[in-house]
């Protein structure tokens, strides 16, 4: 095997599938790049074993073969090098990879190509095309909502929800929820499954803001997602979703609107004050007046503001968890947001008032924190 290679696309290449492998990896063939070269045509695969990631690149080569690359020793060496065109050969004889650059050579040893595991191919898949942007904006929106709880494993990852007339994702940890819906994304067929953190990070990461197509084929097992030279096929998180729209109260008499960055930054204020187990953040809501406040009664320390804003409602008193509702504000884009609440014990809902597009909406929904007596 033989080609000829920029520098910066391999490097390239490599830093996003490194998103895959594992630092301590079940079988050591995990910790290797599988190369596989057809004449001008380079597939790189990093694998877990749970996902599976190939990105095609244009070499120049007449060769063709199959082998797998210590992944870390490569993606160092070559982060190391100038943009300039690389020569990497094989020497099957002594089982050695070779760099040949303008600064030196470097080689290293290779195993054989055949003894890494390819990826599940899909039985009588379903199909559902997105375009990169709004795939990307569904996983921005929804991922910090997931949850950690390895005895919840469903509640670890994102729900995609295809339907014939709408698309719906969803993410929740019990103590915060993000519907994300699309009604101008349509799929052909009903389906509902739920993908795990990992594979949407790396998807995320890989798209950055492209507009390019994306194909997702999926059965009950196994999801692949096709895109400009990139396959990521990876496995389902099993089990059944919680009923998330029996959580999300539909009357909420008490709607506050204001600007966003000024709620935000005034919640980062106060909840410095805050107690470091609760992370509470107390709204008394009052005509036009809104009052944050916090305590940590431990260190004496307390904190007090106000803000004007637009209020419709009774007077009404209620605790937020402040880490919660950063997250939620600062993932969202537009300039005003309403908070719609009901009783000091039901959830509130966030929603953005504008920096929508059509088609698009994004309900947040947090739990509320006791309040001290």
């Amino acid at each position: 095997m033989k080609f000829i290679v920029s520098s910066s696309e391999l490097l390239k290449q490599l830093q996003l599938l490194s998103g895959v492998i594992n630092s301590n990896n079940t079988l050591p063939i995990l910790d290797n790049f599988l190369f596989d070269l057809q004449d001008s045509e380079l597939t790189i695969t990093a694998s877990d074993l749970e996902t599976t990631v190939s990105s095609k690149i244009t070499v120049n080569s007449e060769s063709n073969g199959k082998i797998c690359v210590p992944a870390k020793l490569l993606t160092d060496t070559i982060k190391t090098f100038p943009e300039q065109p690389l020569t990497i050969r094989t020497k099957e004889e002594e089982n050695l990879f070779e760099i040949v650059s303008e600064q030196g050579n470097y080689s290293f040893g290779l195993e054989r190509g055949d003894e890494f595991p390819m990826a599940p191919e899909l039985e009588s898949p379903s199909t559902v095309k997105l375009q990169g942007n709004v795939l990307a904006e569904a996983i921005g929106k929804t991922l910090f909502a997931t949850g950690n709880d390895e005895l919840r494993p469903v509640m670890t990852g994102v729900f995609f929800q295809l339907g014939t007339d709408k698309c719906i994702f969803v993410a929740t940890d019990a103590h915060k929820l993000v519907k994300y819906t699309r009604d101008d994304i349509k799929a052909d067929e009903t389906a509902e499954f739920i993908m795990p953190k990992k594979p949407l990070n790396l998807i995320k990461n890989i798209l950055g803001n492209k507009d390019t197509e994306i194909t997702i084929e999926y059965n009950e097992v196994n999801a692949k997602f096709i895109f400009e030279g990139t396959t990521l096929v990876c496995r389902l998180i099993d089990g059944k979703y919680p009923n998330y729209e029996a959580v999300i109260p539909k009357e909420n008499p008490n709607t506050l609107t204001i600007n966003r960055s000024a709620f935000l930054s005034s919640i980062k204020r106060v909840s410095i004050f805050s107690n470091k187990t609760t992370y509470q953040i107390k709204l008394k809501l009052a005509g036009n007046q809104l009052q944050l406040s916090a305590e940590d009664i431990d260190f004496s320390n307390k904190a007090d503001e106000r803000l004007t804003c637009d209020y419709n409602g009774g007077d009404l008193m209620i605790g937020f968890n402040s880490k919660f509702l950063s997250e939620m504000l600062s993932n969202l884009n537009s300039e005003d947001i309403t908070l719609e609440m009901s009783e000091p014990n039901r959830a509130g809902i966030i929603k953005p008032t504008d920096g929508v597009e059509e088609g698009e909406e994004v309900l947040m929904l947090v739990m509320p924190v006791m309040l001290n007596a």
